[in-house]
């Protein structure tokens, strides 16, 4: 008597985080990775970094193999496409493709751009205080970490654009490093063009070193409601999700056209 083969397991869904010498990074990581696993019970779900923090990238994989896993989609936990994106991941993911050769491992798109995180940063900014009423008066400054990458400072100019057209004031890119403005200048320039309430919007996962001079910026720069860090907001459990999906699903596509 034939068995019915068995379908194969979902992959495991892997998060590449940046890392941080900050532990408050890896928690609020962690933290946001039991929000996935709560949404999707069943889904294994790891986490990884490209520096400071454990596991690695390799490590995580080379456990994974060992494990007897045999697919795993890697998940940049990162906003725009830059350096890290284009190179770190694709790199040690390469490296680990030749090393593990069992081990099937696909790149998922970043996180960003999507509507589901400037939901998360409006979530943020109500949290702190302002109200669905506030957004035509406040001016917000989007705060991102920076990049010396011109298409992530472009992704960036263009999610403030399309988030001012959804009611506020004005919005204002900056950037915590390698690109201007900074977050005290953007504030300084809203309240310069006459905005009464300015809002600062960190554009970031996770504390650390790049999110506390954002914030610094604006509380030196007067700024009156500074949002919190993305973090483990619902709509970004929801995206890491999304984009698991839309790279399992390109995997099963390519299966299917090589079969």
């Amino acid at each position: 008597m034939s068995r019915t083969p068995r379908p194969p397991g979902r992959p495991v869904l892997l998060a590449v985080a940046h890392g941080s010498r900050d532990p408050r990074h890896a928690a609020t990581v962690h933290a946001l990775l039991r929000r996935v696993r709560a949404l999707r019970p069943g889904l294994r779900v790891e986490a990884c970094f490209l520096d400071f923090d454990a596991p690695s990238v390799p490590r995580a994989l080379e456990r994974l193999d060992a494990e007897g896993v045999r697919e795993v989609v890697a998940l940049p936990l990162l906003l725009t496409r830059a350096f890290h994106a284009k190179s770190d991941i694709p790199a040690a993911l390469g490296e680990a493709r030749a090393r593990l050769p069992r081990l099937t491992v696909r790149q998922s798109e970043v996180l960003g751009p999507s509507p589901l995180l400037t939901d998360a940063l409006e979530r943020r900014l109500y949290e702190a205080g302002l109200t669905p009423g506030d957004k035509s008066t406040t001016g917000v400054v989007l705060a991102s970490a920076g990049s010396t990458d011109p298409e992530a400072i472009a992704v960036i100019d263009r999610v403030a654009r399309e988030w001012r057209r959804t009611g506020w004031c004005a919005v204002r890119p900056a950037f915590a490093s390698a690109s201007l403005p900074r977050t005290e200048d953007a504030v300084r320039d809203l309240r310069a063009a006459g905005v009464r309430r300015v809002a600062v919007a960190p554009y970031v996962l996770a504390p650390g070193r790049l999110p506390d001079r954002i914030a610094r910026g604006a509380r030196e720069s007067g700024a009156d409601v500074l949002a919190d860090v993305l973090g483990p907001a619902p709509e970004l459990a929801r995206l890491l999700l999304r984009r698991y999906e839309a790279a399992r699903a390109a995997g099963a596509e390519l299966t299917a056209l090589s079969a």
